[in-house]
């Protein structure tokens, strides 16, 4: 009889046994599944809403003229020398490498105009920034704009510092360069430099200002969570050569900062449950051993060696242990499914079969089984046969 068959005797002989060691296995593999695919998952979401919420990337012209103070950025050149940035560098900057990282790409032009109120509050000088609404409202997700979001050409979206110092209202005119506009939105409060921009249509400001298809900045909100910020920042600098591509570090630390906490908290969870995974297959097979001692000292005393008795334990436990990550992986996959979109809070999340997973569950349950396993193996091999048959 062959060694793997007396070991697949013994299973079936032991099924209370068997059952107990290949459920802890199961509830252990179905486990570990469960947690990685769900830090994995709800890493990304963090990650692309993280990524979404502001901009982590400025791109401005390379220039030694003045600077403006812009989203607590110092930004160069307003005015324009031979390094300009025009409207199709946005298009450029979406022909990079990793261009599937690049969520949001806005646009802006700056400028400070001289601006009437019709209301007759006298003429002030304020900062004009044009910009593609659609964009903007993406990338800034805080804004709550009291109103409506300009939709036409003669619209603009004021900050709560213009308002104050306009002393304008709602679907109220103004003048800039001798073009009447209308207040369609007024911007609440957001602490920052945006309180005190009117914002209109980023081609009407460029007609407005004789600036066709140049524009002052490019704020890009790039999805950091697979591709390191350094990566883009160059891959973006190749293309437009006569830009500075600077990447908000702040911002990205404090990121990637949330992602690792998350993630230290999963491999923190995983180690507990190998731990526990070890401790329950160790007793089983220790207990199982101790159970066991009349067989195995016949087996010896009959000419088998120790090591044959060392892969009749161990081939037991390997059985098991392959059996139960088979079934780990489909419950702990089918679970994640359940848990994913209640954590991410979104309905429309996809979760694909992950076959680099299923080999890690499998070596994961090998593993286990056969670190647990060795002390009772090596146990059961140096047991006396005579004491076996003082047993009998």
């Amino acid at each position: 009889m062959k060694l793997y068959n007396i070991s697949l005797q013994s299973l079936r002989r032991r099924k209370a046994k068997t059952f107990f060691l290949i459920i802890g296995l199961i509830l252990s593999v179905a486990s570990v599944v469960t947690l990685l695919t769900v830090s994995k998952n709800v890493n990304q979401s963090i990650a692309a809403n993280l990524d979404e919420f502001g901009a982590n990337i400025i791109i401005t012209p390379k220039t030694d003229d003045i600077s403006i103070n812009y989203a607590g950025m110092s930004i160069n050149n307003v005015s324009y020398n031979n390094n300009e940035l025009h409207t199709n560098d946005v298009e450029k900057i979406r022909t990079i490498k990793n261009k599937d990282n690049i969520s949001i790409v806005a646009p802006k032009l700056l400028s400070v105009e001289i601006i009437n109120p019709a209301n007759g509050t006298g003429d002030k000088n304020v900062l004009i920034t044009g910009v593609r609404f659609n964009d903007e409202i993406r990338l800034k997700k805080w804004w709550n704009v009291t109103g409506k979001i300009p939709s036409k050409g003669n619209e603009v979206l004021i900050g709560s510092e213009v308002k104050k110092k306009l002393g304008l209202k709602l679907n109220e005119w103004l003048k800039i360069r001798d073009n009447d506009f209308i207040v369609s939105g007024i911007l609440d409060a957001t602490g920052s430099q945006e309180d005190v921009m009117i914002f209109m249509d980023l081609n009407e400001s460029q007609k407005l200002l004789d600036k066709k298809d140049k524009v002052s900045l490019i704020e890009v909100a790039a999805l950091c969570y697979d591709c390191p910020i350094e990566e883009i920042v160059q891959q973006t600098s190749s293309v437009l050569p006569g830009a500075n591509v600077t990447p908000i570090k702040q911002t990205i630390e404090s990121k990637m900062t949330a992602m690792h906490r998350f993630e230290h908290f999963s491999f923190g969870i995983s180690a507990v449950i190998l731990i526990i995974s070890m401790l329950i297959v160790f007793t089983n097979v220790n207990a199982s051993v101790t159970e066991r001692t009349k067989e195995i000292g016949i087996f010896l005393a009959v000419g088998f060696r120790k090591s044959h008795v060392m892969q009749i334990i161990l081939f037991e436990v390997i059985t098991a242990s392959l059996l139960a990550a088979l079934i780990g992986y489909v419950i702990g996959f089918l679970a994640s499914r359940f848990i994913i979109p209640v954590l991410t809070m979104d309905e429309s999340t996809r979760i694909v079969y992950d076959y680099s997973l299923m080999i890690f569950s499998v070596g994961f349950s090998l593993a286990v089984g056969f670190i647990a396993s060795i002390y009772p193996a090596v146990k059961a091999t140096r047991l006396d046969p005579t004491t076996a048959f003082r047993s009998l």
